[in-house]
């Protein structure tokens, strides 16, 4: 499976933090923000990414991460010049996700869980297997009328989606983590713009739901995700990995530490990445987490 992650935008009510740099780009508490959807494909076993971004801001995302290969990855780069919707996202990345299954993140979401990655590996397998053509990812929230909302049966299987609705069917806000199989970017490239001017992934799932072949994957007690939007959003992501990471002694989506334990990387090459940030708190996490896994 090959991942794409979403990181374009204005980030316009985080106005004036967002005027010279992008959102993804801004700290979530030790890291950029980007490193949590990083980690979310990579934790999925997601070793191929194309990240798409403005044209102004693709050049950070590039000095920062690279062409991946420091961390067993393969990352490209595409523009999205205009906000023209998120299923827009198959269509600039048709020839890399074409002829299989692909993954879409968010930039701007964050997942975390102690069972996430498990999960996650799971429902690729689903999706590669055939089994299902489309898993989307749900979240209860208190005011699910602000949200995209999903509807499932007993057995997980989606039955119906809506938008902002007035009157939800349930309080499953689907999140920013999208699965899909081979008809994804064709699905994309035939469905019309809404009446806002975007291509919207909606749309998208509404084919799968259409064919009887989407599901719902519930994420409850136990898992956090947090978009980061507004400038609360963004303070409290922050203070919920900072609390964790303080009490715990662990780091949340650290790239490298991550790469480690896939098996993208060995400890060697992630004990030299740590090195070059050694001047850092996480520079010496990074190593002390090599240093654990040689013993």
């Amino acid at each position: 499976m090959k991942g794409i992650i979403l990181a374009g935008g204005t980030g316009s009510r985080l106005f004036p933090l967002t005027r010279a740099v992008s959102k993804q780009l801004l700290p979530v508490y030790d890291k950029p923000m980007i490193y949590h959807p990083l980690t979310t494909l990579m934790l999925a076993g997601i070793r191929e990414i194309l990240l798409i971004s403005t044209p102004h801001d693709l050049p950070g995302f590039q000095r920062l991460l690279g062409d991946g290969s420091e961390l067993g990855l393969e990352i490209g780069y595409a523009e999205q010049p205009s906000p023209n919707g998120l299923a827009e996202a198959f269509v600039i990345g048709a020839e890399h996700v074409r002829g299989g299954p692909s993954a879409l993140v968010l930039g701007d979401n964050i997942f975390h869980g102690a069972s996430f990655g498990g999960l996650l590996r799971r429902r690729v397998a689903d999706v590669v297997s055939g089994r299902t053509g489309c898993v989307l990812f749900g979240y209860p929230v208190r005011d699910p009328q602000r949200y995209g909302v999903g509807e499932a049966d007993a057995d997980g299987r989606l039955v119906s989606i809506e938008e902002k609705p007035v009157n939800p069917r349930s309080d499953r806000a689907i999140t920013g983590l999208y699965l899909y199989d081979s008809q994804v970017a064709d699905i994309a490239a035939s469905i019309t713009p809404s009446a806002r001017g975007e291509l919207e992934i909606t749309d998208v799932n509404r084919v799968y739901l259409e064919q009887g072949r989407a599901e719902l994957q519930d994420l409850g007690r136990g898992f956090a995700w947090l978009d980061t939007g507004t400038h609360e959003s963004l303070t409290d992501a922050g203070q919920y990995v900072r609390v964790l990471e303080n009490r715990q002694g662990v780091r949340i989506a650290c790239v490298e530490e991550v790469a480690l334990r896939m098996g993208f990387i060995d400890a060697d090459a992630c004990h030299a990445l740590g090195a070059r940030q050694a001047g850092s708190g996480y520079g010496e996490y990074v190593m002390g987490v090599a240093e654990q896994f040689r013993s």
